[in-house]
């Protein structure tokens, strides 16, 4: 793609998302959501490919139905009640509108069957687009409006995303999937917490981006695309082999890595709430995604290919060293859970 096509593309996309995060109005947070969805639409489809086609139609035809149901949810509430103000909902039709519409966007369960397939269709830093970036604006609508989310909705969304993301990615091979039902269990979390404790919600939201980026920045660097893809960054790069098994190990929660400290942070708000049956299932489905993070971990750092020709022809292409954010964001997934407490005061 010409750069200076590219440089507008991303640039209106930021400014989409800018746009929702600082809007007060209906009207101006929805023009932000559109114009953040019709940018990355030329970015998901420039490879050319069926299966680019495929995912940007998916991906279009899914985004403009939730930014439908985003309008008329304010359109419903400035009729009857005469306000566009975000954070002026009265009426229950429209609060259960909003929250479907923007569960949609962000890809929770249930309504979350669009994001693996549209993830395993595009390039590897395009689904970190849509995987990181994409979630901010909807997540900031509901950070917003969270005093006004029913919290039996938010819970029961937020347990059947861990499950089915835990469940979801114990069968893939496909790294980009993996990730996928990854990016649903973690949405899960945030939502659960969202209603319970903001802070916390964008706290998980901030370091689930730097996770992710990091190990999909780590899988840009590598070609790597499938789980036997992975087994050949050990004999290429011991030490970005090394960094991917951390990554994955944070994305798990594993302690002393920086993606325990949302998890426990999480677990002890729903304990302090007298949620200790949903706290446990939340511990349990965790460890479902724990499990298909640790498969990969030990394919990708610990098992040793055989050394035949057509293993090694995957090398002969030298990746792209182009990663200079890829150390700050190992800094953040590896070593942030001691200061946690300064993070969340």
């Amino acid at each position: 793609m010409n750069p200076i096509i590219n440089f507008i593309l991303l640039s209106s996309m930021i400014a989409g998302t800018i746009l929702t995060m600082t809007s007060h109005h209906w009207v101006s947070a929805w023009l932000g959501l559109e114009l953040n969805t019709l940018a990355i639409i030329p970015i998901i489809s420039k490879t050319h490919h069926p299966r680019a086609t495929e995912a940007s139609t998916k991906y279009f035809l899914i985004q403009a139905t939730s930014s439908a149901l985003v309008l008329l949810s304010g359109i419903i509430n400035a009729h009857l009640h005469g306000s566009w103000d975000i954070s002026q909902l009265s009426n229950d039709f429209t609060k259960i509108t909003l929250t479907t519409a923007l569960a949609t966007k962000l890809g929770l369960a249930p309504v979350h069957f669009w994001l693996p397939e549209i993830l395993q269709g595009v390039p590897t830093i395009t689904a970190l687009i849509i995987a990181t970036w994409q979630k901010i604006a909807p997540m900031a609508l509901l950070i917003t409006i969270w005093n006004l989310i029913p919290t039996t909705i938010t819970l029961t969304m937020g347990l059947l995303s861990t499950i089915i993301g835990g469940l979801g990615g114990l069968n893939q091979t496909q790294l980009r999937k993996m990730m996928a039902f990854s990016s649903i269990a973690h949405l899960g979390w945030m939502i659960v917490a969202i209603t319970l404790a903001p802070n916390l919600t964008l706290f998980n939201l901030i370091l689930y981006i730097a996770l992710t980026s990091s190990a999909m920045l780590i899988m840009h660097l590598t070609m790597s695309k499938t789980l036997q893809n992975g087994m050949l960054i050990s004999p290429h790069s011991p030490i970005t082999a090394s960094f991917f098994l951390l990554s994955l190990l944070s994305l798990g929660g594993l302690p002393p890595l920086s993606g325990f400290s949302p998890k426990w942070l999480i677990l002890q708000e729903l304990t302090t709430r007298n949620l200790i049956p949903l706290a446990s299932m939340m511990a349990i489905t965790a460890l479902l995604s724990l499990m298909f993070y640790l498969r990969t971990t030990y394919i990708s750092a610990m098992t040793i290919p055989p050394t035949t020709t057509p293993l090694k022809n995957t090398w002969r292409f030298k990746p792209n060293p182009n990663t200079p954010t890829l150390p700050l964001l190992l800094l953040i997934s590896l070593l942030l859970l001691p200061i946690t407490p300064m993070m969340i005061q």
